[in-house]
């Protein structure tokens, strides 16, 4: 009995702020008690405090909390320590419709007892290396959002103003002359105002290609760079697409089956049945949006007919002839399932939405069979 009580479990909800941390306890059993411990600072000091409490007479605490803003600087803490420690997703915790009052000490309770009934599921957590791959990748990506915003904010200052380009696309080389040659304002400071949003796009787009470089530099000494590697015998999977996708999955071989990749991009249609109706409705758009979106830009390669040109054999010549050949089967089937569906009259949306939801199973098979260095 004494030595049942010695290795008596603690479930720890921790509801973490930028400068406090609430903290619950949840005792092991059913009936246990669930009471609020109380608020601790923010940093490393008073959590190792705090372990050393919660471990006394040879109790085991288990730690988990939402992630959030805060990162996973807590859950590598703690890890470090020797405890476990869950972050769960906050769109995956339980939660009840009629719940109108949200307190830190409430959450750290709701935290600790879900903990300890076991709804909660833990999300895969990037180490140190990963972390800083994903800042870069999500650099770019922001970079990139101001680019298009900086290029609308110009072409809405021309439009208001009664310029129109019309011998061709925008931001070709014509194009860009035209802008460059354009004095047509008749005030200075209207001239001015253009020539700073010309400004503005000339240094976004030369703060995308600094960080295009980064991440080509940053490549070789990546965990998964051999993985990045594979991936781009996939069609429409240049190097920008593979380290997005890899950066922001991590680990693609956590997952058991491809379709479980696939619904964790949230690729997969929603459903709402009872008895015997079935209703499916839009994509569930759950998981990773910018690693959806990514696989949604490279599906539209797919509308062109299956081709190994001089480009894609020059990057492809080192890999693996099995990886060459996914890679291959991938274009025959993906170019194929595009035309059918578009044939059939589908919305382009749902039919990039299928082609992605696919290539998801390519890019599994291809990670499954490329070794990673140990």
């Amino acid at each position: 009995m004494e030595e049942m009580q010695m290795n008596k479990m603690l479930y720890v909800g921790l509801d973490v702020h930028k400068d406090t941390i609430a903290v619950a306890i949840a005792e092991e059993g059913r009936g246990g008690e669930v009471r609020f411990y109380g608020t601790v600072v923010n940093s490393a000091d008073a959590v190792l405090r705090l372990t050393k409490t919660l471990a006394k007479n040879g109790h085991t605490p288990s730690f988990c909390y939402e992630a959030g803003p805060c990162g996973y600087g807590l859950h590598r803490h703690l890890s470090k320590l020797g405890f476990e420690c869950a972050v769960v997703s906050p769109s995956m915790i339980p939660r009840k419709a009629g719940d109108r009052v949200k307190t830190g000490r409430r959450d750290a309770q709701m935290l600790a007892r879900l903990w300890r009934a076991g709804e909660l599921t833990p999300i895969w957590t990037p180490d140190e290396e990963q972390e800083a791959m994903r800042d870069l990748i999500r650099a770019r990506k922001q970079a990139v959002d101001v680019v298009k915003a900086s290029k609308m904010q110009l072409l809405s200052f021309l439009l208001r103003h009664g310029l129109r380009y019309e011998n061709g696309q925008y931001w070709t080389k014509r194009h860009r002359r035209w802008l460059a040659e354009l004095r047509r304002f008749r005030f200075y400071h209207q001239q001015l105002v253009f020539e700073e949003l010309k400004r503005a796009v000339d240094q976004a787009e030369e703060r995308v290609a600094r960080l295009d470089q980064a991440i080509e530099a940053a490549i070789p000494d990546w965990h998964f760079a051999p993985v990045v590697e594979a991936l781009r015998a996939l069609r429409g999977v240049n190097t920008t697409i593979a380290s997005t996708v890899v950066a922001e999955i991590g680990d693609i071989t956590r997952f058991d089956n491809p379709r479980k990749l696939m619904a964790w991009l949230g690729l997969v249609p929603s459903e709402h049945s009872s008895g015997n109706t079935i209703r499916r409705g839009r994509l569930t758009k759950t998981g990773n949006a910018l690693a959806r979106t990514m696989l949604v830009e490279a599906g539209w390669s797919y509308r062109h007919p299956p081709k190994e040109g001089h480009p894609y054999l020059k990057r492809a010549a080192h890999l693996p002839q099995e990886i060459k050949d996914i890679g291959w089967k991938a274009q025959t089937r993906l170019c194929k399932r595009y035309r059918d569906l578009s044939r059939t009259g589908k919305p382009q949306p749902r039919v990039l939405a299928a082609i992605a939801r696919e290539l998801a199973g390519f890019i599994w098979d291809i990670a499954r069979k490329t070794p990673l260095p140990v």
